[in-house]
């Protein structure tokens, strides 16, 4: 007996099929991937429940309304979800073969100083060689920087990461020194090449806000060396930071990330024998398919980027995207 019509549909359109099941997993709902496809909830229960009957596994713990990969399908979902967004970013790869990169979108999550000190050159020399793309620059924390990362609202973040989820992936590409800044008459500055932490003690420091990496770390240092931490103000960015130790409201320990050589109030004395150099570079979730245009710009800040960690480019997968449609547009005609 020859299977509905709508059980064939299900069975041969493998593309629509992993679509709702990303989209349900990325949201932990199906009503969520549902409204995003513009489709009914039923819909794309069977979408997911042909696949399960296809690998013969479940793909969800069911709670309720709310959903949650199984192993199999954490599995299946690292599989899929590059040729999902493969697919999607198809028009934008064809521009970028036929059309020099003429035009395209790019969405780059980053924080203040990212934006403030290491993006503007790159963003220069990006939009110098290809000034048909455009960008969207989100202003957020880290925290909130992944949250866009998981929901593909960013293609790609740009800062400092302490400690990597396990749904991101981290390469550094700019390191920085750890450096104390005081006003240029201040005491300390008489220590120079002979300064430590129990000196720098003494007096009250400016930090950014306590539930950021800065503040965790400058207090562990301290602590390591039984050193009391004070501090006289806590104040949101660099910029603010460095005006209110020029004005003497304190000292700071920053990154040499902020120090442009314009600082003419301020004495900048590193820190390298107390406090790690600190790196920035690219954050992509795991699994995420790399438009040429996220690909060109992550190029022009590290032009060795794809080379040094082994990433695939564009090249090393679309021969792979176009056998997957080959293989959906075979089953889709089949009988």
């Amino acid at each position: 007996m020859s299977e509905a019509p709508s059980r064939q549909y299900y069975k041969h359109n493998h593309l629509q099929q992993l679509r709702g099941f990303c989209y349900a997993a990325q949201s932990g709902s199906i009503s969520k991937a549902a409204e995003r496809m513009d489709l009914s909830q039923p819909s794309v229960s069977l979408q997911i429940q042909a696949l399960e009957r296809e690998f013969n596994t479940v793909l969800f713990e069911r709670r309720g309304p709310h959903i949650k990969l199984t192993p199999a399908g954490r599995v299946l979902y690292e599989l899929a979800m590059p040729l999902v967004e493969g697919m999607e970013k198809l028009p934008e790869h064809f521009s970028a073969r036929f059309s020099s990169l003429d035009s395209g979108y790019i969405d780059i999550a980053a924080g203040e100083s990212t934006l403030l000190y290491l993006l503007p050159s790159v963003l220069s020399e990006f939009a110098r060689r290809y000034p048909g793309i455009r960008f969207k620059l989100h202003n957020v924390t880290g925290r909130d920087g992944m949250k866009l990362l998981r929901s593909d609202e960013a293609d790609m973040a740009v800062g400092s990461m302490l400690e990597v989820p396990d749904d991101m992936l981290y390469w550094p590409t700019h390191t920085y020194d750890p450096m104390l800044i005081t006003p240029c008459d201040h005491p300390l500055t008489k220590l120079n090449e002979h300064m430590d932490l129990k000196a720098i003690s003494e007096y009250g420091l400016i930090l950014p806000p306590h539930h950021l990496s800065t503040w965790r770390l400058v207090k562990l240092i301290f602590q390591q060396h039984g050193l009391e931490l004070k501090v006289s103000l806590e104040a949101g960015g660099w910029e603010v930071i460095k005006k209110y130790v020029g004005l003497g409201f304190g000292v700071s320990i920053v990154t040499s990330i902020c120090l442009t050589g314009e600082e003419r109030d301020l004495a900048a004395i590193p820190l390298n024998d107390y406090f790690p150099r600190r790196t920035y570079g690219v954050v992509i979730r795991k699994g995420k398919f790399l438009t040429p245009q996220v690909q060109r710009f992550i190029e022009t800040m590290d032009p060795h980027f794809f080379e040094r960690t082994g990433t695939p480019t564009e090249s090393d997968i679309l021969p792979g995207l176009r056998s997957a449609m080959a293989t959906g547009l075979a089953e889709s005609s089949s009988p």
